[in-house]
């Protein structure tokens, strides 16, 4: 899933007194005419930029003087809470820190409202940043400014550094980042990541960072927190991916970080296990070539068959719910919609969902090839929008139409788990 910030503004000035934040700071500056402020005492874009600057500078050093330097002096349990955030980010390999102003809205020369965006990287996994927004509320005194508060800005995620201690564990091909987990929990969850990107590569052969950064909060309240959404979306998902599509796959992927629910996670055994997380890790692989011409069935589907590809497992077994619907005459008439796939539904009908999906991709790959498979993900991501894609993809990559093949899905549910 994408995580979609929205532009988000500050309160009155009563808000702006308030001394508690958590993240961003910066010294400021004033050099430069706005239609709202005195020309001496205006806050610019380029004098936050330079500070932030500075700013990222010392997260990069682990620098706490410089980190804190631009709070209120005076701000007692604003800048006690970004020293401990300073303090929680130790562990973690940052490769890059930059931040990007998006907006200053000045108010009377006095107090001022920046949109900032936190852009990083973890050294050796991110190919590209994550990003996130804050909102810093700043006040003047004298001829600087000061952060007063630092939020999230409205529909943005917190981050894993925010909800405690980080512990970091490293895999062959793995980060695992946890907080209020155990060393040998988040060194089991390396390990199995470690086997699910070799067997994601044989299924995905095409070109990939084969470095996947995990997430494992302390309970599934926390999770909810990282992907800015409600807790009850995710108490029966042991895990997920998150992300920005990417679009006609000439571009880089967003940073992609899965998700761990730890108290879903546990309940699975060792083969649940390495089934998740084999299908989270190929959402990772195939980010690029995923957009938003692709079809949830699709994305899903090839992830699940990406899981259980090679595994000595009943197709009833692997689908129960779509097994039972079949044997009962409630076979699917049409493949699965995108809001079939909703956290928030019935869990049978999610389910069903998922294991249409799945067999719709087996189906392609044993009539077709694992090749053909591939080749018809990559030329439904292509599509310029979701309108056309799957039946476009469907004539030139495997020679059918939209009809004929929801036709061979159905015939193949019957053979497969009748």
């Amino acid at each position: 899933m994408a995580v979609r910030e929205r532009d988000a503004r500050g309160g009155g000035p009563r808000g702006r007194r308030r001394a508690a934040g958590l993240l961003l700071a910066a010294l400021l500056t004033a050099s430069a005419c706005t239609a709202s402020a005195d020309p001496d005492t205006a806050l610019t874009t380029g004098a936050l930029d330079a500070t932030l600057e500075r700013r990222a500078a010392a997260v990069l050093a682990h620098d706490p003087a410089g980190y804190l330097d631009g709070l209120a002096p005076d701000a007692a349990k604003l800048r006690a809470a970004q020293r401990t955030e300073l303090d929680r980010l130790a562990d973690v390999p940052l490769k890059s820190w930059t931040y990007d102003v998006k907006d200053i809205t000045e108010q009377d020369g006095q107090w001022a409202t920046a949109e900032v965006e936190l852009r990083y990287r973890i050294d050796g996994y991110d190919t590209a940043p994550v990003a996130t927004r804050r909102v810093l509320e700043l006040m003047r005194d004298g001829d600087r400014w000061y952060i007063t508060e630092d939020r999230p800005a409205k529909g943005a995620s917190g981050q894993l550094w925010q909800q405690g201690d980080v512990e970091v564990v490293q895999g062959a091909h793995s980060i695992v980042l946890g907080v209020g987990r155990g060393e040998e929990e988040l060194r089991q969850i390396a390990d199995t990541v470690d086997l699910a990107v070799p067997a994601v590569s044989d299924a995905w052969p095409r070109p990939w960072n084969q470095r996947v950064v995990v997430l494992v909060p302390d309970s599934v309240e926390s999770m909810a927190g990282l992907l800015g959404s409600p807790e009850a979306s995710y108490r029966g998902i042991a895990a997920v991916t998150t992300g920005e599509v990417g679009g006609t796959g000439e571009r880089p992927a967003i940073a992609d970080r899965v998700i761990v629910n730890p108290q879903a996670y546990a309940t699975l055994g060792s083969f649940g296990q390495r089934i998740v997380l084999t299908h989270e890790t190929t959402h990772v692989a195939t980010r690029t070539s995923t957009s938003t011409a692709t079809p949830v069935w699709l994305s899903e589907g090839f992830a699940d068959w990406t899981a259980y590809r090679g595994e000595d497992r009943a197709a009833d077994t692997i689908a129960p719910e779509l097994a039972e619907a079949v044997r009962s005459g409630r076979t699917p008439a049409e493949l699965p919609a995108d809001p079939d796939f909703g956290f928030d539904g019935d869990p049978a009908k999610l389910a069903g969902a998922y294991e249409g999906g799945w067999l719709a991709c087996e189906l392609i790959a044993e009539r077709w090839g694992k090749e053909k498979l591939i080749a018809f993900y990559e030329t439904v991501g292509a599509h310029d929008g979701r309108e056309g894609a799957v039946e476009k993809a469907l004539k030139a990559v495997l020679d059918t139409t939209p009809e004929q093949f929801t036709a061979d899905w159905r015939d193949y549910l019957a053979t497969r788990l009748g």
